[in-house]
């Protein structure tokens, strides 16, 4: 008995220890900002052998792997377009929800950075997907997710067909709003066009689950609003074409010819570009608004391949 007794003793011990390691890395990350990520290696990238060696600390612990995703996403944001990479983003949320299965915020936002095109975001609808789906996979009456796949189908792949059976499986799990029918229909018979965006992400900005969440949809709103504008312009540039025989190089001559009062202004009242070359219209970068979503007839999601999602 007495040879127990200090087995025991040490077990608890090193069990007390791991617990306040993990409690006061949760209270650093949360206080101070952390050093760079290196970006081409993460020592552990088993959720399973990390839930392993966690003990019974895993909730805590998931809570510091989504504090090194955000770290990583807003790191890498602060970079110039170009220098941009999201390498680690998908492993740090998957180890992430790994360790806490039911960890809904991990899961819905991590699949918004994911799918965010770029340079904003990874650019990377198929892990955004991967995620839910994993979540799903935990916990199947969330219908939440299920709204999630089926608006990155629509909003960022425009497979509008995969966005309706997502939402009417959504739909069909108990508790789920009504409106989640709705959308599949809207996506059987008229997927794609802006009407059916304004209604989901204004259903979105009615959202009392986070701040965050009402103030994209209200981006994306204005974005839509800029699409019109521009289709608006267009129409503009091409009268200015047939009363001068060529074509507008800046606002400047189609605002003498009276077809303009001003420099037009996107919604986040920034000018819009005008190409002297091509003629086409679009925000600047320096807007707010920039990148505009791509329109689904040129969508490049639907042609290129998708690269495999990493486990």
């Amino acid at each position: 008995m007495t040879s127990r007794k200090p087995s025991i003793a040490f077990v608890c011990a090193v069990a007390a220890m791991v617990g306040l390691v993990v409690l006061l890395q949760v209270v650093r990350e949360r206080a101070f900002a952390h050093e760079a990520i290196d970006e081409q290696v993460l020592y552990i990238r088993s959720g399973e052998v990390l839930k392993r060696a966690a003990l019974s600390y895993d909730a805590l612990l998931a809570d510091v792997y989504w504090i090194r995703a955000l770290q990583h996403f807003g790191r890498e944001r602060l970079k110039s377009a170009g220098d941009r990479r999201f390498d680690l983003l998908y492993p740090l949320l998957d180890l992430s929800t790994t360790l806490d299965p039911l960890f809904t915020v991990a899961y819905r936002f991590g699949a918004i950075f994911l799918a965010e095109p770029r340079p904003g975001g990874a650019g990377r609808p198929d892990q955004a997907i991967a995620l839910l789906e994993k979540g799903i996979a935990s916990n199947p009456a969330k219908w939440d997710y299920y709204l999630d796949i089926g608006f990155i189908y629509y909003w960022n792949l425009h497979d509008y067909q995969r966005a309706a059976e997502w939402f009417n499986r959504g739909g069909e799990v108990p508790g789920a709003p009504w409106w989640l029918k709705t959308y599949a229909a809207v996506m059987l018979t008229r997927g794609g066009d802006r009407q059916a965006s304004r209604a989901m992400w204004q259903q979105i900005g009615q959202s009392e689950e986070n701040e965050w969440l009402r103030q994209t949809s209200q981006v994306r709103l204005a974005q839509l609003d800029a699409l019109d504008q521009i289709d608006a312009l267009r129409r503009i540039l091409t009268e200015f074409s047939k009363r001068t025989g060529s074509r507008a190089q800046s606002w400047q001559p189609v605002i003498a010819e009276g077809l303009l009062r001003g420099v037009p202004v996107d919604p986040a009242r920034i000018p819009y570009t005008l190409d002297p070359q091509t003629g086409d219209i679009g925000v600047a970068r320096e807007s707010p608004l920039w990148p505009l979503p791509t329109e689904p007839a040129a969508a490049p999601e639907l042609t290129n391949a998708m690269p495999p999602v990493p486990r």
